[in-house]
């Protein structure tokens, strides 16, 4: 029976979508408990994470519907998506205490922006914020109370035609800042493949075409051998993903598009693995540029670190092994020396994001959140 996009099915329960997942997997990803290298981190991380979710908690404005949070560019619906996910990443649910009241706040905040098409990126984050919110309501579809549930059973289906329809209406089959957009960059393009996935994971009519599509994209940002950055010298074929697919300018002598950086890096290698590339040499060669840059700096660097850090270990999770372990290690040390005592991690980018983005790095190995699941 063909389904409408106007009706998401109910997730199945959690237990039933892991079961589902790890029974596919012929070599799952390993949790940290069983991990003696990272089992030693357990019980500060647990820690970490829930204060972080306490700060969370404590930033959000109180009373029916306000369950906005800020960034540097004030309230975004990305910032309430994100920080709803990492409530849902430590096993926290819409309507149940301690944070249900939280989680429903925030999925309010962003139904009631809704715009008349569905598009959710009305507060300056355009289709990143559209994307992340879009996929915080497909994450908690099955999850809330029945009123709830209608609303996002009309909101979410319009959400994804925006997502569909920008990506039918640009060349690169993938996405950039507006939904009108004709052209597109590897990060506008990561939160928006994220969303369809998610969706598609929970039953709704999202064509395999458009995931794959979208990894095209993705792969066309790779750094190809013999491409050298003219600014210093280094070599593109790093293993590392560009902001844009490399181009050429012969009269100039010049490369656009690049360098490598993490966050890039990070957006193409999770991607990458949950569209069914898993360990790839691709997939390789990026967590070796990631585990190349951890070690040359102690962490993560190139900007956009909360970003960065947030995909990486998302990656890096799913390549698991030595991957994982390496990474994780140095996350762990990282984040935990970062926190404030009040619980926030801090950045120029503002604390909620920062503090959202670092709880749902140092809570991947929950496998809480579906869509994370290979």
């Amino acid at each position: 029976m063909t389904r409408s996009l106007h009706r998401i099915r109910a997730k199945p329960s959690l237990p039933a979508v892991l079961g589902l997942a790890l029974s596919l997997l012929p070599q799952p990803c390993l949790g940290d408990e069983q991990s003696p290298r990272l089992r030693q981190y357990e019980t500060a991380v647990d820690r970490a994470v829930e204060l972080g979710l306490m700060s969370l908690a404590r930033e959000q404005p109180g009373g029916a519907g306000d369950g906005s949070y800020s960034d540097a560019n004030g309230k975004t619906n990305g910032v309430v998506g994100l920080a709803g996910m990492a409530f849902l990443a430590k096993g926290y649910r819409p309507g149940v205490p301690p944070y249900g009241d939280v989680i429903n706040r925030s999925i309010d905040y962003i139904l009631n922006t809704e715009s008349s098409n569905g598009y959710l990126g009305v507060r300056g984050g355009k289709m990143y914020e559209h994307a992340i919110a879009t996929l915080l309501m497909s994450e908690v579809s099955g999850m809330v109370d029945p009123a709830r549930q209608q609303r996002i059973d009309i909101v979410l289906p319009k959400a994804l035609k925006v997502i569909l329809d920008a990506q039918a209406n640009n060349p690169t089959g993938a996405w950039r800042y507006e939904p009108t957009s004709t052209d597109a960059d590897i990060s506008v393009t990561g939160w928006n493949l994220m969303a369809l996935r998610s969706a598609r994971l929970n039953g709704a009519p999202v064509p395999k075409d458009a995931i794959d599509k979208a990894v095209r994209f993705i792969d066309a940002c790779r750094g190809r051998g013999g491409l050298r950055l003219v600014d210093n010298g280094r070599s593109a074929d790093d293993g590392g993903f560009w902001y844009t697919p490399p181009q050429y300018y012969a009269n100039r002598n010049y490369w656009l598009g690049g360098p490598s950086t993490p966050s890039r890096t990070g957006v193409a290698l999770l991607c990458r693995e949950l569209a069914g590339h898993h360990g790839d040499e691709v997939n390789r060669k990026a967590g070796d540029y990631i585990l190349h840059n951890v070690k040359a700096r102690g962490f993560l660097d190139g900007g956009h670190v909360e970003y960065a850090t947030y995909y990486c270990a998302q990656g890096m999770f799913q390549l698991g092994g030595d991957y994982w372990e390496t990474f994780a290690a140095a996350m762990y040390r990282h984040l935990l020396a970062e926190q404030q005592q009040d619980g926030s991690w801090h950045s120029d980018q503002g604390t909620s994001y920062a503090t959202a983005m670092y709880v749902l790095a140092l809570s991947v190995s929950y496998r809480q959140l579906p869509i994370y699941q290979r």
